[in-house]
This record gives C-alpha cells, structure tokens and sequence, in this order.
C-alpha cells in the first residue's frame, strides 16, 4: 500500500495529495492512509501540510527513493517470526533458524535497494500498457 500511495503521489508531483483523494483512489479508508502517510512522513520520505490547500508530497524525487526505503519505513523489526518461542526448548534450531532469516531479509532488502521509485514507476506503465493493448485487441472468431 506504501509503494501505490507513492506512486500516486509521484505521478503528479505537482499536487498536494489528501487522504481522502489517495483514500478514494486506492479504495481504502483515509483513516488508513492517513496512518500510512505518518509513518512516512516520519521515515522522511514525505511531507504531510494541513490546512486547505494541505495534502502529502515526496521530498525526494522518486529516483531518490528506493523500494527499500519504503519496505523498511512500513516494515521495521523482523520479516519472518523467528520461531524461537516454538523451539524455546532447541536453541541451536532457532540460533540456525535465526542465520537463515537474517540472510533472507538481506536478500530482500539488496532487491529492494536496487529498484528505485522511478524504476517502479516505469515497469508498472510498461506492464499497464501491455495489459491495455491486449485487451484493445479483438477477439478471433471461433
């Protein structure tokens, strides 16, 4: 959900975004947006003003904000549930199972890292595009 509010909001960087227009776009409630919106404004990724003419912006360019920034502002702490509660009688199957964890988490941060906003953006114009065309297309007759 972090990811498409951004992106709507990088799409027409020129506006203040409200909750209640992403809200309708998104087709969720504004109080959830408004929630997401202050987590990432705390993780500095956007400004939130109130007021009439309020709403949310980047304050960075979407080329300057990695998939990874946003994972890690929405998704803080541990990805997977370490299982140490269910192995409380086995350390060294959870110490095992904590190394594997941690090396997926890397694994999925570096991915993240690597794909910008902007990237996004561009990957997901080109795949509507696709989607649009081949629905465009008529059908064969059978």
């Amino acid at each position: 959900m972090g990811i498409e509010a951004l992106t709507r909001i990088a799409l027409e960087p020129e506006k203040a975004h409200t909750s209640q227009s992403l809200a309708a776009s998104m087709q969720t409630n504004a109080v959830v947006i408004r929630r997401l919106l202050s987590v990432l404004h705390a993780a500095k990724l956007v400004s939130n003003s109130k007021g009439p003419s309020g709403g949310s912006r980047l304050l960075r360019s979407p080329r300057q904000i990695t998939l990874g920034d946003i994972y890690r502002a929405l998704e803080p702490g541990e990805v997977f549930h370490s299982g140490q509660q269910a192995m409380a009688g086995n350390q060294a199957m959870g110490d095992a199972m904590q190394s594997v964890f941690r090396k997926a988490r890397r694994a999925l941060e570096k991915e993240l890292d690597s794909v910008t906003l902007n990237q996004f953006i561009k990957k997901v114009g080109k795949r509507s595009a696709k989607v649009t065309a081949t629905q465009a297309k008529p059908q064969a007759a059978e």
